[in-house]
């Protein structure tokens, strides 16, 4: 019988080892990886030296020697230390992982004295490389480049090339219309935002890493003359959308145009588990004749995505 009889959970029943690494992989999604954002870095020593350090963290490992092997629940409670070889004459990369072998599908190791899951260093890989070239259960955690003749290993040769493996994710829309009519703005090449276009305070999750926000502008209103201007939001004290170009070319009478500005941002460390202001802006470019600005009739609607990354 190929279907497994016995299910888990059920009272009174035996189950295997490759039903629960099933039931890992099941709930992981078949996907493999860190499970947050900040597990199993691998960073230089305190002092640089010749080996690295891998910080604590969980992570599940997919395997690969068989269809239904399943996945492979791992954890680093304390922060470990693995050495790296010295480069000689020439430059190499090598890849540091966690790797998993169970006897099971490969290898002799006895998992009553022996290591499972260990961190492993594979020597000489391409200078490119992110995932692990041969066939082996394990995941990537770092591509370490090292220089010719260097024994010192510090943060700028480490490529961090983990993989989150469900990153969480949190997306939320603001809508706004301004209370009353706006200062006009154009006049000067400054960006400025609409006084009465406030903005919205957005809270930053504490585990989000990038941002993905469009700022859409709805009945954005033209009048004096021609319009050559820019539009764009700013996200916090230090971050900003790219702008879009606004080219009106309908002359002086009042007219009403939609516009939309969008970005992927990267997080800085001081945003996360904070709240930021997001806020669009406008301005004329050089040579800008009209004006632009918003009233009631106007409506601002912000979309903000949060997604976590290996940081």
């Amino acid at each position: 019988m190929t279907l497994i009889p016995r299910p888990i959970l059920v009272n009174g029943a035996t189950h295997s080892a490759q039903q629960f690494r099933l039931l890992v992989s099941d709930l992981a999604r078949d996907n493999e990886g860190i499970t947050r954002g900040t597990d199993l870095k691998v960073s230089q020593l305190g002092t640089p030296g010749g080996s690295v350090q891998i910080a604590t963290g969980t992570a599940v490992v997919r395997g690969r020697a068989n269809a239904f092997q399943g996945s492979y629940a791992c954890a680093n409670t304390s922060s470990s230390t693995i050495a790296i070889a010295p480069a000689g004459a020439s430059p190499r990369s090598d890849m540091l992982i966690l790797r998993v072998e169970d006897r099971d599908y490969e290898g002799d190791i006895d998992p009553a004295t022996g290591e499972v899951a260990y961190f492993q260093v594979i020597s000489n890989v391409s200078s490119s490389s992110t995932t692990i070239p041969d066939g082996r259960t394990g995941i990537p955690l770092a591509r370490i480049d090292i220089p010719a003749s260097t024994s010192t290993i510090t943060d700028a040769m480490i490529k961090d090339i983990r993989q989150v493996a469900n990153p969480r994710r949190e997306r939320i829309q603001y809508i706004q219309s301004p209370a009353s009519a706006s200062n006009l703005l154009g006049a000067s090449t400054t960006y400025a935002y609409w006084t009465t276009a406030t903005g919205w305070s957005v809270p930053v999750p504490s585990w989000a890493t990038k941002a993905i926000i469009s700022v859409r502008a709805s009945s954005l209103r033209l009048t004096v003359n021609n319009f050559y201007g820019g539009y764009r939001a700013t996200f916090g004290s230090s971050l900003t959308l790219q702008s879009v170009t606004i080219d009106d070319n309908q002359g002086m009478g009042v007219r009403r145009v939609n516009s939309e500005c969008a970005d992927t941002l990267t997080l800085p460390a001081s945003y996360r588990g904070t709240t930021q202001t997001l806020r669009p802006q406008a301005a004329g470019y050089s040579g800008n004749a009209g004006r632009i600005d918003v009233d009631p009739t106007t409506s601002f609607i912000a979309d903000v995505e949060f997604i976590e990354t290996p940081r």
